[in-house]
């Protein structure tokens, strides 16, 4: 599979990940249970009440299971980028290019393009986001680790 280039998501240890699993689980679960009392309880219910567990729980099961879809494939996929990493990483060096301000709204940063080269791959180029840090200038290199085949990178 040839894909573009991308940093490893940030690594998530197995308590971590245990945690964040639970948290995304419990984000899914108001929405099924709203439709359960909803259906449930109909008899019990005025009209009103039905319609208004019912429409709430189908949102809540909308919007509750994708965003708790999309965390619990978030941390899948830092756990796979770490193993990846550390099975078949081979160490890399990453010369910056050039150096951009960085804000996505809350935090601000620096947008580093990167050439990354290194023994097992061909020298490619792609992006990373970083702190603010006087060093990351164009033209200084950093360490890096590579996982060949899916050109997943990490700087270290």
């Amino acid at each position: 599979m040839t894909t573009g280039p991308r940093e490893a998501e940030t690594q998530i240890g197995p308590i971590g990940a245990l945690l964040c699993r639970v948290m995304f689980l419990a984000i899914c679960l108001p929405g099924p249970v709203l439709l359960f009392v909803a259906v449930s309880q109909r008899a019990t219910l005025s009209a009103t009440d039905h319609w208004g567990l019912l429409v709430g729980g189908l949102l809540a099961t909308i919007v509750g299971g994708g965003f708790g879809v999309w965390g619990l494939r978030l941390v899948a996929r830092s756990r796979r980028d770490g193993r990846r990493l550390a099975a078949a990483g081979v160490a890399a060096t990453a010369e910056i290019l050039a150096v951009a301000d960085h804000s996505n709204g809350e935090e601000s940063g620096l947008k580093l393009r990167l050439r990354i080269s290194g023994a097992g791959f061909t020298t490619f180029e792609a992006d990373a986001i970083r702190a603010d840090d006087s060093a990351l200038v164009p033209g200084a290199f950093l360490a890096a680790v590579v996982e060949p085949e899916e050109r997943v990178f990490s700087l270290v």
